[in-house]
């Protein structure tokens, strides 16, 4: 591929997160770098980076984070305080726990905030409040105690099914109502106290005052090498941030900016509709595009994966990366989990002699056709059978970066432009390539 991947030793020292993450709280970020020297003072900046922490962060439908101590809220990484009632009608401070439900399988409840206090819960949707609320949290949620010390939604596929993790002195109160029994009770003692908890981007937080860790939302393992200050990487403080060496590096701040224009080596999408873009050893989530943005190193999703990806797809709730001579497999259920026995040589996963490296590969949705691209050849392969099928066939396309196939089609990338198709069938009938469209505009909003 044509992207260049960052040196190991740079993404070695490199800790949880490079820079501060694009948190919505303006109408349109540009996937520029947040860290300039201006707007460091705006009013409610030095309210926001004391060393207290917050009692409760939560992002709410629109993808807004709000962070909550006591009467007063804060919105994005940046901006003033305003009191909690004047964006949350009829709620005063503080909060004890906040969190922004998800359950696709009740379109009652799923993307609704929910805010707790002492005994009660307050239920929020577009900023208006849900009709019968404020209730008593034993009532909207049997069996959950009061005054909590945090709450976190857990999306199905991340935990097992869609819960809320409801943390309080050392337990942790898992509640699954689909399930039997409803709740699960653990106790995570090496994560210790949660003050407030928060999802974002498929990843875990737990903040104990103004510090926070990463955690598997399923074992409650601690994911960071140490406690992180809120301050450096979630909200904007004069004189604070971190990685400002790195940020020199210009290979490494165009790689980071998805609207660099720097062509991606791989995209992938699965069943489930998630979609990745690969750059450079980091990759951007592109389907949650609504919580922000931001560039995250392989391993943190996907243990011991580094360097450059030439092809990434999904069959049967399984990843397979591409990287030169080598496929890499990862169970993809509640987490990605990497399958023994990996890497191995492309010859030796699926009987495609003289297939050695290609440019791109996909499948397609509930399928169990995988493409292999190399130049202008497309070879067929039956993931059932591991085998070729079939003789390679010609496209009018080559040198491409990546392919993906998705319910919307299929999609050639190549430089910064991509082409799109009905299906492969397409494809292979089109003797005249079809206009090119921009990357960056039509996938990451720039």
């Amino acid at each position: 591929m044509k992207v260049c991947s960052i040196p190991g030793l740079l993404l070695c020292l490199l800790p949880l997160v490079l820079s501060s993450p694009l948190l919505k709280g303006r109408p349109k970020d540009t996937g520029k770098n947040p860290h300039s020297a201006t707007d460091y003072n705006l009013p409610g900046s030095s309210e926001r980076c004391t060393d207290e922490g917050f009692g409760a962060i939560s992002l709410d439908d629109k993808g807004v984070m709000h962070f909550f101590r006591g009467d007063s809220e804060w919105t994005g990484f940046q901006g003033p305080s305003r009191a909690i009632n004047e964006s949350w009608a009829g709620v005063t401070g503080p909060i004890d726990a906040a969190f922004r439900n998800y359950n696709e399988d009740k379109p009652q409840e799923h993307q609704r905030t929910y805010l707790f206090k002492g005994g009660q819960v307050w239920s929020f949707f577009e900023g208006v409040p849900v009709s019968g609320f404020p209730r008593p949290i034993s009532q909207e949620f049997p069996g959950i105690p009061d005054d909590l010390d945090a709450a976190v939604e857990c999306h199905r596929g991340e935990c097992r099914t869609d819960s809320v993790l409801f943390f309080k002195g050392g337990t942790v109160y898992i509640y699954s109502p689909q399930d039997k029994p409803a709740i699960k009770q653990r106790s995570w003692a090496t994560l210790g106290r949660c003050t407030a908890a928060l999802r974002w981007m498929e990843k875990y937080y737990c903040f104990n005052g103004v510090n926070f860790t990463r955690f598997d939302p399923v074992s409650g393992q601690v994911l960071s090498p140490r406690p992180l200050d809120t301050r450096d990487y979630f909200v904007r403080c004069p004189g604070r941030g971190h990685g400002h060496a790195a940020r020199q590096n210009a290979t490494l701040v165009s790689i980071q900016n998805r609207c660099s224009n720097r062509s991606f080596e791989a995209f992938s999408s699965d069943d489930k509709s998630r979609t990745y873009a690969f750059r450079g050893g980091w990759y951007f989530r592109l389907d949650s595009s609504k919580d922000g943005w931001h560039a995250w190193p392989l391993n943190h999703t996907w243990s011991n994966l580094q360097g450059t990806v030439d092809a990434a797809f999904t069959h049967q709730n399984r990843m397979y990366f591409i990287q030169g001579t080598q496929v890499t497999v990862y169970l993809s259920e509640q987490i990605f989990i990497p399958v023994a026995a990996y890497p191995k040589a492309i010859e030796e996963e699926w009987e495609v002699p003289g297939v050695t490296a290609v440019d791109a590969a996909f499948t397609c949705p509930h399928s169990s056709d995988l493409y292999l691209i190399r130049g202008n050849k497309l070879t067929l392969v039956d993931l059932t059978t591991r085998k070729r099928s079939g003789e390679d066939r010609t496209i009018i396309h080559d040198e491409l970066d990546s392919a993906m196939c998705n319910t919307h089609g299929l999609y050639l990338f190549r430089g910064q432009s991509f082409y799109h198709y009905k299906d492969v069938t397409e494809l292979l009938s089109n003797v005249k390539a079809p206009p090119t469209k921009n990357i960056a505009s039509y996938f990451l909003d720039c």
